[in-house]
């Protein structure tokens, strides 16, 4: 909104001539995020405490963390207000990269406070049915992909061109491409992207330190994909308009920092799936955009160990269970997080070594844009 009314004014006021510079708008947009966590962020956890709108810590779930009951949830509220404000005030509306990221975290925010709703406030265990969670997923990325093939053009000439198609890493001018497959793997990197983060969303700190993380990663490529001159020299694949994702990148950046300084441990406030489920569809879809579906295994590697963890227990369980008569676990617990918990380490040394680790993934992953 700022851009549209501010913007128009340059040649009356010089200065509004920087809300031309994406840099320049992102940042202001990471900053606002950062102010509006620390304004609401206060109010909210009162709000909820007052309310008893508190986790409920499983009985199954590893013995240091039974001291947090009672800890007010859904505190993804302050992540959705911090991160769709800013992006409203500083990108260009008109922009469908935007629009398309912003209602895929709103859309998948939806869906995660009903699941909130229903176990902090109507009690009820195990929250949200699974298969209407799917189904919020699902539907999310059927529709995100049909509405890319049906109007490719609204993103610009080269999307249209390789719409279907995605950067591959290592090789140079090589462009994957999906086919009729498209539509199921926007569904799965959606769906898988926001369950990922659900899942690593269980110590202190560090599900919204690994998305602040990503976040970052995502408003740096966002950029260089829409910079005409940048991509060239890169050889990716120059998508006009992509550039503007940075600013919503940056605004989820500052609400992710601004949500840790109140998730930080001992946690004041849990984000809940309101705020998880928000922020992996959010990923997920910047990752479809701006065609680094590859990229993202290695950007989001931690939210795929920690599903995969899940996974490979579950049926690891499952299998031994048939043949042996005993179930067996590959981990102690999982998710991963937990099965270090269980190790005998520290819960702020978990968060800290996993911040540490999706660091690297990034550095690499952002190698991977030259070493082709």
């Amino acid at each position: 909104m700022l851009y549209h009314l501010l913007f128009p004014l340059r040649e009356y006021f010089s200065a509004l001539n920087l809300f031309r510079y994406i840099t320049f708008r992102a940042a202001g947009a990471a900053v606002t995020a950062l102010l509006i966590s620390f304004l609401v962020g206060p109010a909210l956890i009162r709000a909820l405490r007052k309310r008893q709108i508190q986790e409920a810590i499983r009985a199954d779930g590893p013995k240091t963390h039974y001291s947090k009951e009672g800890t007010p949830t859904m505190g993804g509220l302050m992540v959705l207000v911090a991160g769709a404000i800013p992006t409203l005030l500083f990108v260009n509306l008109t922009n469908f990269y935007v629009i398309l990221a912003l209602v895929a975290f709103l859309w998948m925010g939806l869906f995660g406070f009903w699941d909130d709703y229903l176990k902090a406030i109507q009690k009820k265990k195990k929250g949200l049915v699974a298969r209407y969670k799917v189904l919020g997923q699902v539907s999310l990325g059927l529709a995100i992909g049909l509405f890319v093939l049906s109007f490719p053009w609204l993103f610009g000439e080269n999307f249209e061109a390789n719409v279907t198609a995605t950067t591959t890493p290592f090789l140079k001018d090589v462009m994957f491409n999906f086919g009729i497959f498209y539509v199921l793997m926007v569904i799965l990197v959606i769906t898988g992207t926001s369950n990922g983060v659900n899942l690593t969303d269980g110590l202190d700190g560090l599900a919204i330190g690994v998305c602040a993380i990503s976040a970052a990663a995502f408003a740096l490529m966002s950029y260089v994909t829409g910079h005409v001159k940048f991509s060239d020299y890169l050889n990716i694949v120059y998508l006009e308009g992509a550039g503007e994702l940075a600013i919503f990148c940056a605004a989820l950046f500052g609400a992710c920092l601004g949500f840790l300084w109140f998730n930080a441990h001992p946690a004041q406030v849990f984000m809940g799936d309101t705020g998880a489920l928000a922020l992996g569809a959010a990923i997920g879809t910047m990752a479809i955009l701006v065609k680094k579906e590859f990229f993202l295994i290695v950007i989001g590697g931690v939210f795929v160990a920690e599903a995969a963890s899940v996974i490979l227990q579950r049926y690891y369980y499952k299998y031994t269970k048939v043949r042996f008569g005993t179930g067996r676990r590959v981990f102690r617990m999982a998710p991963l997080h937990h099965h270090f918990e269980e190790l005998g380490w520290a819960e702020s040394k978990v968060v800290v070594r996993f911040w540490i680790v999706q660091i690297l993934l990034v550095l690499v992953s952002l190698t991977m844009f030259k070493v082709r």
